[in-house]
């Protein structure tokens, strides 16, 4: 059937971007293209987008949005068209899309609601080009007002919510309702209102016409207090209208046959593999390793298990692995790591920050990559491991048990096994979970298939693509 969608985001490849969710933005439109549907995104115009635009031109304006005039440019990246929000009193800012060095922006409320507001108004009376979207889609909390705006507004276009993450909720006093343009009936249980505050994902939560998240798990979880986050019962009362569908990685970009950064290698021919180890080695200092070499590509947070890593891999450590470690995040976990790199000389190295190119050397010439997230909505990080070879360590939680089918004596007998998950979430059992990769390593036919099996996985877009599509196709119906 096919039609119009207009994705609503804070962040999208490559234009801007702070985590997965810009991956996931900036793949959407070349996925869904081949089954019918024309995507535009929508983003904020902060500092450098307009100029990876290219040709752009303005197709709407305003004189007063939230607080000062704005411009909609239209342009293209990557193959797909861009609806850019111009808004120097909201976008013009020095520092990441959300803060700078000294904390969250005080206005990110109206910012990302002046963002939906523009979505709404899209969806109403077009955007000036001529296009007017079928579906909205919006994304995490930064978009979550678009779907309760159409509600309010009256506005018969259907919309998506996509949860991505619900650590991060949008919040805001109820005292403002007026300056973010919600009626005050919206201020009620059944609307925005969150605690005594407003939560901008509660809005699109409770105002969506569906649901999903990044992986089936997420969505199960969701409905859990643990990692529901306070929305459990919000999401477990709209049961019927979640899904989870499964993020994909880009396989072009992500690809050992033909990446730039390293020395090309196939599931059926793993010798490159060895060579880019070696390689990965000397990069990084480290002396001899005898056992498997694991790598770590993380933000350094909580979140992400890194305050586990120290204990878990003493005893990997001693039984001669190795351990590369890319990433940036709470001072805390960069000095913990620093820390763990100090006492294991030529054998842990460390960068803190990140490096995209070091990132694809790292999954090529890695043994193994490690994932100890206490949550996960969906992950890249082991699917990217999975498509180079590196055999993913993962916790038990949310896309990481979607995309891993961990080691047991049932799945290895089957010759099913693609890498290792340890339950719960501790030191205790990730240590556990590196013996049991040691010990699958010291086996090099079993290893060996271990790895081709993972790197022949399905990890793409295309059936995820197929749900999203059937996803619209439902609505527009509807």
């Amino acid at each position: 059937m096919g039609g119009r969608v207009l994705s609503v985001a804070s962040e999208c490849v490559p234009l801007v971007k702070t985590g997965g969710l810009a991956d996931v933005v900036g793949a959407l439109p070349g996925a869904l293209a081949p089954r019918g549907w024309q995507m535009r995104v929508l983003i904020p115009a902060y500092p450098g987008v307009v100029a990876q635009l290219g040709a752009v031109r303005e197709v709407w304006a305003a004189d007063d949005l939230f607080g000062g005039p704005a411009r909609l440019l239209l342009g293209r990246v990557a193959g797909f068209e861009v609806l850019a929000l111009a808004a120097e009193h909201l976008f013009a800012r020095l520092g990441g899309p959300y803060s700078d060095g000294s904390g969250d922006f005080r206005d990110n409320p109206e910012r990302f609601a002046a963002l939906s507001w523009v979505a709404a108004e899209i969806a109403r009376a077009g955007d000036g080009d001529g296009w007017r979207p079928d579906i909205v889609h919006a994304h995490d909390w930064q978009g979550g007002f678009a779907p309760a705006y159409l509600r309010y507004r009256g506005v018969g276009v259907p919309s998506v919510l996509t949860v991505h993450n619900i650590a991060f909720q949008g919040i805001a006093g109820p005292e403002r309702l007026a300056a973010l343009r919600l009626p005050p009936e919206a201020f009620s249980p059944e609307g925005v209102e969150y605690w005594g505050n407003i939560s901008a994902l509660k809005a699109g939560l409770v105002a969506a016409d569906a649901i999903t998240t990044v992986s089936p798990r997420y969505a199960d979880e969701l409905m859990r207090p643990e990692f529901g986050l306070g929305l459990e019962g919000v999401i477990s009362a709209r049961a019927g209208v979640v899904q989870g569908i499964l993020n994909g990685i880009d396989d072009a970009v992500w690809n050992p046959e033909s990446d730039p950064e390293i020395v090309p290698y196939a599931a059926r021919a793993l010798a490159g593999k060895a060579q880019n180890r070696a390689r990965l080695v000397a990069e990084f200092g480290l002396g001899e390793v005898a056992g498997p070499l694991a790598i770590l590509v993380s933000r350094l947070t909580h979140q992400k298990g890194i305050d586990l890593v120290p204990e878990a891999v003493a005893a990997f450590l001693a039984a001669g692995g190795g351990l590369c470690i890319l990433g940036a995040g709470e001072p805390w976990a960069e000095d913990a790591m620093r820390a763990l790199a100090a006492r294991h000389p030529g054998q842990v190295g460390l960068r803190i920050g990140y490096d995209e190119g070091l990132s694809h050397r790292m999954f090529a010439g890695g043994d193994a990559v490690l994932v100890p997230s206490r949550f996960e909505p969906c992950g890249l990080t082991q699917m990217m491991g999975l498509r180079y070879g590196a055999v993913p360590v993962v916790a038990a939680v949310g896309g990481l048990a979607d995309t891993v089918i961990g080691a047991s004596p049932a799945s290895l007998a089957a010759a099913a096994a693609t890498g290792v998950v340890f339950h719960p979430v501790d030191a205790l059992a990730f240590a556990q979970g590196l013996r049991k990769l040691s010990s699958i390593y010291a086996d090099r036919a079993a290893w060996g298939a271990m790895q081709r099996r993972g790197m022949k996985a399905d990890l793409g877009w295309g059936t995820s693509a197929a749900r999203y599509a059937a996803l619209y196709e439902g609505l527009v119906r509807g």
